[in-house]
């Protein structure tokens, strides 16, 4: 199978997850909207990292937009499951007004 690409992706709730670094995108590139979620600070837990402070924002992939007027919605979460939580509830209304 040399040459194939892993083309499967991870999803949540039907949508893609995509990690770059302490970010994750969450959401339909296509789409007018996506949510942002920022990992800031993590702590050790066993063997690994947990988030701590997630920084969530429902940002426009509008690319003619000013960076500033992209965001539309923005909070900050104390665990990556409450971040996740409020970006599916926020990106879900987002998308169902346009």
């Amino acid at each position: 199978m040399a040459g194939k690409e892993n083309t499967k992706m991870l999803t949540y709730k039907g949508k893609p997850l995509v990690r770059d670094g302490s970010t994750i995108y969450y959401g339909d590139m296509a789409d007018e909207y996506v949510a942002m979620l920022m990992i800031a600070e993590a702590v050790d837990f066993s063997d690994m990292k947990l988030p701590s402070k997630v920084s969530v924002q429902v940002v426009s992939t509008d690319q003619e937009l000013d960076p500033k007027d992209r965001i539309i919605k923005k909070t900050e979460k104390n665990n990556l499951y409450d971040a996740l939580n409020i970006a599916t509830i926020w990106l879900e209304r987002t998308l169902e007004q346009e």
